[in-house]
């Protein structure tokens, strides 16, 4: 049977990741998908190391349009990243007929919409396995394994990066700056770490998620995101004492009134199996109706479990190419005209527990003082802990668990704590969340 033949954008980590494994398993890739996948063109700016990576065996170019444009091309693979040039690229291929399978999760946050509307039109596939937690098969599972369910929630850590900074501040006492120097030397990190530090690379993941889980429109810009720069050893390891681990996580809840979208550092019970998720890898908990919780775990990055993904969807294209285009999957797991309205939540109406950290004079009332502004609020403690002052100092750290609560009354108590004499500086508040029902 006549090959697929696949244009390849990119042939960096993950673009040398898939052609290796694509190479390497081409027998058992053929045995799966009916006919053989081969990439007979490649598309990168550095064309001496694509010639070098694929040893002569397939043409190489510096021009992405060319492959997007070749008549002989079935599928294009886009690994080029970003958000700008990458679109073009991937519209311009739709418009042309051709199936694509892309990593890029900045690229369907952002134009998602668009993408898939296009290809819609155009009846062909865009697929993205490899866009969210490397190589875990997250997606697959939540648009298809789970598809008798109503999703009712989706937690996961789907940045290695942020993960192997927390793990090293807890597991070694390293400072936040200290631990990312580690991480940057080790290559998990970024010169600039900004997108993974920021939790703006994860953002982009749990938007896709939502979509995928509520057949909900991309709406990136709603997401609320934090990051871990704020985050001290302290904090890490007042919250070990207390039972709970910090992690990155993206939460994204489908509730009576909406849907929440959120990433930010976040306390969950260290017996949970994903607060034992450490390093660089990466875990996914999707809580449905009839399955109740189920766990995702694996490499989030990395070469070959990326390319494991890309691979994936390669195979997939190939077996649904020929089928009548009402008939495959669809993109965000819903039909296309039954997408859901939900609206997103603002940050201020999302319930969660805290735990707060504050910097208190070691004087009589000053508890009773935060109680009292706590309670005005309806807010209950579920425990507390304060720890003595070092020697010749006069200021302690306290520590309060709340139960849950709307985040706009926890500003608000916030805001009061701070307001007071015997407090001094910032209030330190990270979200805690059980993850078991």
């Amino acid at each position: 049977m006549k090959p697929i033949h696949v244009g390849l954008l990119g042939i960096g980590t993950v673009g040398g990741g898939t052609f290796t494994v694509l190479t390497r398993n081409q027998e058992e890739i053929t045995r799966r998908a009916g006919r053989p996948i081969r990439i007979v063109k490649v598309a990168d700016r550095n064309i001496e190391l694509a010639k070098q990576v694929t040893q002569g065996a397939v043409e190489v170019t510096d021009d992405a349009f060319s492959v997007v444009s070749d008549p002989d091309i079935d599928i294009v693979v886009e690994l080029i990243g970003g958000s700008t040039v990458a679109r073009d690229l991937v519209l311009k291929a739709i418009a042309n007929g051709k199936h694509v399978v892309t990593a890029n999760k900045a690229l369907l946050a952002l134009h998602g919409n668009e993408i898939f509307a296009a290809a819609q039109k155009k009846g062909v596939i865009v697929a993205f396995e490899a866009a969210v937690a490397g190589g875990i098969p997250i997606i697959k599972a939540v648009r298809e394994g789970l598809s008798a369910n109503r999703i009712e929630w989706i937690a996961g850590i789907i940045n290695g990066t942020t993960n192997f900074i927390l793990t090293e501040m807890r597991e070694k006492g390293m400072a936040f700056d200290d631990a990312l120097r580690e991480a940057q030397r080790l290559g998990y990190a970024e010169a600039d770490p900004t997108f993974d530090v920021e939790g703006i690379d994860a953002a982009h993941k749990l938007m896709i998620l939502a979509g995928v889980g509520f057949g909900i429109p991309m709406q990136f810009d709603k997401v609320y995101t934090e990051g871990i720069t704020k985050l001290t050893r302290e904090d890490i390891r007042y919250a070990e004492e207390l039972g709970y681990r910090v992690k990155l996580l993206g939460i994204t809840k489908r509730i009576e009134n909406g849907v929440e979208l959120r990433v930010h550092p976040t306390l969950i019970p260290e017996k949970r199996l994903i607060a034992n998720v450490n390093g660089a890898m990466n875990a996914v908990v999707v809580k449905g109706d009839a399955a109740g919780p189920t766990l995702y775990y694996g490499a989030g990055a990395g070469a070959e479990p990326t390319a494991s993904a890309v691979v994936a969807d390669l195979v997939d294209v190939t077996r649904m190419q020929t089928a009548d285009p009402h008939q495959r999957v669809p993109h965000l797991a819903f039909q296309p005209d039954q997408l859901s309205d939900l609206s997103i939540l603002p940050m201020s109406e999302v319930r969660s527990a805290y735990y707060l950290r504050l910097r208190a004079l070691d004087k009589p009332g000053v508890l009773a003082d935060v109680t009292k502004i706590l309670g005005d609020r309806n807010i209950s403690i579920d425990a507390m802990m304060q720890k003595e002052p070092a020697d010749n100092e006069t200021e302690a750290d306290i520590i309060i668990l709340t139960h849950i609560t709307v985040e706009k009354n926890i500003d608000q108590a916030i805001a009061a704590i701070e307001a007071l004499p015997a407090i001094a500086g910032k209030v330190t508040r990270i979200r805690m969340e059980e993850l078991n029902k």
